[in-house]
């Protein structure tokens, strides 16, 4: 930098004693033109013209002092606006050293191919800087005499008369104060410059101007450039070109989606930024620049602007840099490296939230990604009907294909699965398959799921590089479509995928199973975004069925789906901002319960003896509610769902009334199917007044009639909401989850244990809430294979135990005959090798129980649904037990909230 600046130091000495010679040429000349005194006496009648002539020349001397003067006054300034841009210029430096050590270094880090780039670079710069001097040293008369007129009336105004001496100094200080600021930084990208001729005439021009001098003398090497890792790229042909102002060392493609912020630079001022502390030094480099040619200009005369007033292009300009930059501020956090991401991350839920029911003011996504076309299938693979082979339309046999893909499901044993099926695939035949295929018993799929299954065989067998480049083409794809920009953020999208087609299975015994889903289509799906943002593009030759702008919404595109006429969304990540608000405001709704329950509790408790049937049946439900955690339930139409129940919609024959069962009286045996066609299955003891209720219930009713037959769960709702706001039958299911789990960890945790001994008490407080909840799960199918893998690490470890008991017992026995240092530390390392062994039989035995316990309970759904995650956050604070234990990845990213304000005397 000191070597930079002293070189720039000696060109300006020269410069002024160039100029001083000059002046001092100039003012000889006009001593030597002054008339000596003269001896004789002039004729009376030539007095007048010769003190006329005296005048002139006093005047001539005098404008001649003043415009030395002034040409003092200029050097001054400019030497001042001069080192102002030094200090600044430097300040910018040493604010980027952040980003990189210092300059220097990162010249000497160069290679070759980077050191030759930037000398051709600075060749073509100072061919282009004496071209500009060519330039402005050939003034014409016309342009004189338009100076001449338009001279302004101050300090700043020059003489022309010395054939634009000062004009000339002028521009020639301009351009070293631009070598000056190019030299000290690489990445900074100026602006081409205006001579006094473009000044005047209308942009459009001016570039018109730009091209025929660059055609007229082309560089012959300006079509092609070097980047930094030698790799030779095309350049356009012309002055200025589109950059994207991006930062180059992101990991993340997010062109696709993002609309990038353009800026017009030259085209051999292009070295790659590489972090947003560089950036930052680079505009407010520029902005000093920008602030020095203004200055210069104005005293040229080219702009006579006032004191503050600011010129319409700057003006237009930061207004479009201000629009720019509240319109895309998180394209930041999309470029920025892992390191700057730390550095500037944000904690989201600290933010201020909207109100009237706004979710967001910007958002803006690639849209969604459709299934791919279907391929037919090769030739030699057949569909046979009555055992001869048989050549479907493409239609018939894409959907032929889903079914072969099934046949070793047990769907396709199901009479209604097989139904639904043929009717839907008899719709996409055309009539000559519809005369032949009448019968499903005569089809045989039995090539095409030959074909498939080898097909999956052989994508497992994959090399490993195979699978790793499948892999990083999803992960391209993810990268595209799988994030959105939002309110400065960049949130990852939960399903960014359109639901292929295929066949209905529905949960449960569902009535539509084996129904045709048909492929959707860009014009079945609606797109939700921002005004300001850039509207997703559809495939080729499709378009959107709508695009609509609504901020009150959380999803980003929708569709509805043919099956049960659902719509479907597409929604962003648990991980997400919006996600965690919810959740947060989830959980603070229930822990309100805990200051209502009493008050609740009293209420339904009176009402047991209403005078009102409908008040009776109300209280008696919400009991179950409470006490059981059953879910309310819905009404649903016949034949459209499976026939599942909650509390509220309970048939006769789902309860049974025991006066005395094992010696409890007053119980209640519950036996119906659930939520996702799950049996629920209870015997519970209940109150005397709900047994009487009951039996009051169900007199003269059948078996099919509801057991709350004045009830449903719209009123039930709307009473809780007068007991306390915000509070619902699925709050009362949260609030029973989550104060049974911070019982339970109150209760089984022992602070002596180990941690492996205090996540099995983990488990088995989440393990409770889960039989609360009902939260079941049908086996694995591994699973017996992998408890026969534990039991036989653990006899194998208990093995190795026995082992090390002998050897630390030899041992000891050689200590008391021996008695010297060696064989005391063989000792001490037979020690803690068997206390190694113990922790890992302890961790096996603590592994294979817990697996036993949870092989029929689902302890996931709980977790992440119903059980506030700050009681599990503080239990591990206080206990010290890693809170990788407790929850993965995911779940870490969807609590993150949780985790960061959570402290280990929070109480649920």
């Amino acid at each position: 930098l000191n070597n930079a600046i002293s070189k720039d130091e000696e060109k300006q000495k020269k410069v002024n004693k160039s100029n001083k010679s000059k002046k001092d040429e100039k003012n000889k000349n006009s001593k030597n033109s002054l008339p000596g005194p003269k001896t004789e006496k002039e004729p009376s009648h030539g007095k007048r013209k010769n003190n006329l002539a005296g005048n002139n020349l006093n005047k001539k001397h005098k404008e001649e002092t003043s415009e030395m003067q002034i040409n003092k006054e200029v050097k001054i300034e400019q030497k001042e606006s001069q080192d102002a841009t030094e200090k600044k210029i430097k300040a910018n430096l040493l604010k980027r050293s952040t980003c990189q050590e210092s300059f220097e270094d990162m010249l000497m880090g160069m290679d070759e191919q980077l050191k030759e780039f930037c000398a051709r670079k600075q060749k073509n710069k100072d061919r282009k800087h004496k071209e500009r001097e060519k330039t402005n040293s050939s003034n014409k008369p016309q342009d004189k005499e338009e100076n001449n007129l338009d001279r302004p009336n101050d300090d700043l105004t020059t003489i022309v008369s010395d054939g634009g001496t000062a004009e000339k100094q002028i521009d020639e200080t301009q351009k070293e104060e631009d070598e000056f600021s190019e030299e000290h930084d690489l990445n900074m990208k100026s602006k081409p410059r205006i001579t006094k001729e473009d000044s005047e005439k209308p942009e459009s021009k001016q570039t018109e101007k730009g091209d025929e001098q660059k055609d007229e003398a082309p560089s012959p090497k300006l079509n092609e450039e070097q980047d930094l890792d030698g790799d030779v790229t095309p350049v356009e042909n012309s002055k200025k070109m589109k950059r994207v102002y991006c930062n180059a060392s992101s990991g993340h493609s997010i062109d696709k989606f993002k609309k990038p912020k353009l800026e017009e630079v030259e085209e051999d001022d292009e070295i790659p930024q590489t972090s947003f502390a560089c950036k930052t030094a680079r505009r407010n480099t520029e902005k000093v620049k920008k602030e020095v040619k203004i200055t210069i200009k104005a005293k040229e005369g080219k702009r006579s602007l006032k004191k503050g007033e600011k010129s319409k292009t700057q003006l237009k300009e930061e207004e479009q840099n201000k629009r720019e930059a509240e319109k895309w501020k998180w394209t930041l956090r999309c470029t920025f490296s892992v390191v700057q991401r730390a550095e500037f991350a944000v904690k989201r839920w600290e933010e201020e939230h909207y109100e009237d029911g706004v979710k967001w003011m910007f958002l803006e996504h690639q849209g969604p990604l459709f299934a791919p076309a279907y391929e037919p299938l090769p030739s030699g693979i057949d569909f046979c009907y009555k055992g001869v082979p048989m050549k479907l339309s493409l239609a018939a046999e894409e959907v032929a294909t889903f079914y072969a893909k099934m046949l070793d499901h047990e769907y396709t044993t199901k009479e209604v699965f097989r139904l639904n099926f043929f009717h839907d695939w008899r719709k996409e035949m055309n009539e000559q398959e519809k005369k032949m295929i009448t019968d499903l018993n005569e089809c045989d799929f039995t090539q095409l799921h030959k074909y498939f299954t080898e097909k999956a065989e052989a994508k497992k067998a994959l090399p490993k590089e195979e699978k790793q480049n499948l892999k990083l083409e999803q992960d391209a794809i993810t990268e595209m479509y799988g994030y959105c920009a939002m309110d400065g953020h960049r949130e990852k999208i939960a399903n960014f995928k359109i639901e292929p087609p295929g066949l209905f299975r529905g949960r449960g015994d569902h009535p539509k199973m084996g129904k045709l889903k048909k492929r959707i289509m860009p014009e079945d799906v609606i797109i939700n975004c921002s005004k300001d943002s850039r509207i997703p593009e559809p495939p080729i030759n499709h378009r959107w069925k709508e695009v609509r702008f609504d901020n009150k919404v959380t999803w980003l595109a929708s569709w509805t789906e043919n099956i049960q006429g659902l719509l479907k969304y597409i929604m962003l990540n648990p991980s997400s901002k919006l996600k965690g608000e919810k959740d947060w405001q989830k959980y603070e709704v229930a822990r309100r319960v805990k200051d209502k329950i009493n008050a609740i509790r009293s209420q339904y408790h009176i009402d047991w003896k209403s005078r009102e049937m409908k008040t009776r049946q109300r209280a008696v439900a919400l009991y179950f509610i409470d006490k059981l955690a059953l879910r309310a339930g819905n009404e649903k139409e016949e034949g459209e769902s499976a026939d599942t129940v909650g509390c509220c919609s309970l048939r006769v024959e789902h309860i049974n009334l025991l006066d005395n069962d094992e010696g409890q009286q007053c119980v209640v045996e519950f036996d119906f199917l659930g939520k996702d066609s799950i049996r629920y299955y209870n015997k519970v003891p209940v109150e005397k007044q709900v047994f009487k209720n009951l039996k009051l219930f169900l007199e003269n009713k059948d078996p099919t009639d509801d057991l709350f037959d004045r009830l449903n769960t719209s009123d039930l709702n709307k009473h809780l909401q007068e007991l306390m706001e915000g509070l619902t039958a699925k709050v009362f299911r949260t609030y029973n989850a989550s104060i049974t789990l911070q019982e339970q960890l109150a209760e089984l945790t022992d602070p002596d244990e180990s941690i492996a001994e205090k996540i099995l008490s983990y488990n088995r407080a989440n393990r409770a809430v889960a039989i609360l909840c009902n939260h079941q799960r049908t086996p694995p199918k591994t699973f017996e294979k992998s408890m026969k893998s534990i039991q036989s690490k653990i006899e194998t470890k208990k093995e190795q135990l026995g082992m090390a008991k002998k050897d630390l017992k030899n041992a000891k026995v050689d200590y008391k005959v021996k008695k010297d240092e060696r064989s005391k530390q063989v000792v001490e390392k037979k020690k803690k090798l068997l206390q190694r062994l113990e922790e890992q039989l302890m961790k096996l035995e603590v592994q294979a129980t817990d697996k036993e316990e949870n092989k029929q309970i689902a302890l996931g759904t709980s977790k992440l649904n119903y059980l506030d995650p700050r009681i599990t956050v503080a239990w591990c604070k206080k206990w010290h037990v890693p809170i990788e234990k407790v929850y993965n990845k995911t779940q870490r990213e969807k609590f993150a909230w949780a985790i960061d304000m959570t402290d280990e005397n929070f109480e649920f």
